[in-house]
């Protein structure tokens, strides 16, 4: 596939290390047709040494179009990974905008930023060893001082990145203060290839003001999609077809939420999905009467029938 067909419905799923795996994706795809998936950020290093790669890479068929997203600091390494992983994706994507101190001390995600020579070896690099397209996820810098990120991606293209997705925020503010969507458009209007703008789409209202701020040529949906997986499916219906459908009920969500412990117990097994699961309790309880006390109550029951038990409680106590 070309890329332009990879992202012709205009929104996708930003990586989020932890977070976009396998189930997490899956539930977003039954309600999103064509949306671009992305896989949580996959570490080169533990890829190029691990024997069995397991469920980080695992997919369904309906999971295309998906990214596969790497990151690392070593060109051939990285080059490798991207080769083994082109079994698995319709394109892979080269993560140089993660802000956690763990990663960019260990000059891989956003550190890239203050290294565009080594950033673009690794973009040639991985760009002369695959055979479908190639992205990069970077941010507007690593500091304000530092704001490279339209001669940065300028440097991407030139090395042979064909789509650029671009979060409004420096390293420094990590994931506080606003995205600056108006500074995506000086990117866009210099460089040829797509750009996504990423950084406080959390409805299809924002996502319409973002495109029309970043001229993009598209939304990439981070976090807000954790409490709703229908959100990047209604943002893709609206923005092709102009049909706006409303969020999910409380109901709703409960249920989503159920459905998602069930699926990440039957691929982790019940110890390790229970507490896989409770990172996400507080989006999915993110507007409930007296929330706060819920997350609390419910992040200390380790078995999933009480789980849900205490989950169908929470409905019964906010319908009364």
């Amino acid at each position: 596939m070309q890329v332009r067909d990879l992202i012709s419905a205009k929104v996708s799923l930003a990586p989020m290390a932890g977070i976009t795996d396998y189930v997490l994706r899956s539930l977003i795809r039954e309600h999103s047709k064509s949306a671009l998936l992305t896989t949580e950020m996959i570490s080169s290093e533990f890829l190029n040494q691990s024997k069995e790669a397991g469920d980080i890479v695992a997919r369904d068929d309906n999971h295309s179009p998906i990214s596969y997203q790497l990151s690392g600091h070593k060109p051939q390494m990285i080059a490798k990974c991207a080769k083994f992983l082109e079994q698995y994706a319709d394109m892979i994507d080269i993560n140089m905008g993660c802000p956690v101190n763990k990663v960019v001390k260990g000059t891989d995600g956003c550190a890239l930023m203050r290294n565009p020579d080594l950033a673009q070896k690794i973009v040639r690099e991985v760009k002369s060893n695959i055979n479908i397209p190639l992205s990069v996820k970077f941010r507007l810098g690593y500091t304000f001082d530092e704001m490279n990120y339209v001669e940065y991606g300028q440097q991407m293209q030139e090395a042979g990145a064909d789509f650029i997705t671009i979060h409004g925020r420096t390293r420094s503010q990590m994931y506080g203060g606003k995205a600056d969507w108006k500074k995506i458009a000086e990117l866009k209007r210099n460089v040829d290839i797509p750009v996504f703008a990423n950084g406080d789409v959390v409805s299809i209202e924002t996502a319409v003001q973002c495109l029309e701020e970043s001229q993009a040529d598209g939304v990439a949906v981070g976090r807000a999609a954790l409490g709703d997986v229908t959100l990047i499916g209604r943002i893709e219906k609206y923005l092709n077809q102009g049909i706006y459908l409303p969020p999910p009920t409380q109901e709703e969500k409960i249920e989503t939420l159920k459905q998602h412990l069930k699926r990440e117990v039957e691929l982790r097994g019940e110890k390790v999905g229970v507490k896989f699961v409770r990172k996400f309790y507080p989006y999915y309880l993110n507007g409930f009467q007296g929330a706060s006390k819920l997350r609390a109550e419910i992040v200390l029951i380790d078995k999933r029938e009480d789980v849900f038990k205490k989950l169908d409680d929470i409905i019964l106590k906010q319908v009364v």
